[in-house]
């Protein structure tokens, strides 16, 4: 959404939508890692609405979406951009362990979690 913030401030946002709008599939990926600004919420609200008439929406997260909601600054936006994207959503929730542990730059190179 840093992105979205920074074309709506030099008026390219309009253009960047139409992008995001083209493809079969868009895929949010760590959706919901902070809280958003009022502009990158309208940002995220105007995309989710227009996105849901206009393909396909994978949202990745590390939070449940019922944690989502107060990341908005206003809860009428957060609901509408949210029952747009869950209202029709297959939810999928894995568990275990995640697979970044295994990629930090201080971790031992050469072992794994089988051969330990």
């Amino acid at each position: 959404m840093q992105r979205c913030r920074s074309h709506a401030a030099d008026g390219t946002w309009n253009g960047r939508l139409s992008h995001y709008l083209l493809p079969a599939l868009l895929i949010l990926d760590d959706f919901a890692m902070r809280e958003y600004t009022t502009q990158q919420a309208d940002d995220l609200y105007e995309l989710i609405s227009e996105r849901t008439r206009a393909g396909s929406i994978i949202v990745t997260s590390n939070r449940s979406p019922q944690d989502w909601y107060p990341l908005f600054p206003n809860p009428v936006l957060a609901e509408g951009a949210l029952d747009r994207l869950l209202g029709r959503a297959h939810h999928l929730v894995l568990q275990g362990r995640s697979y970044r542990q295994f990629q930090r730059p201080d971790r031992v190179t050469g072992t794994t979690e089988a051969s330990t």
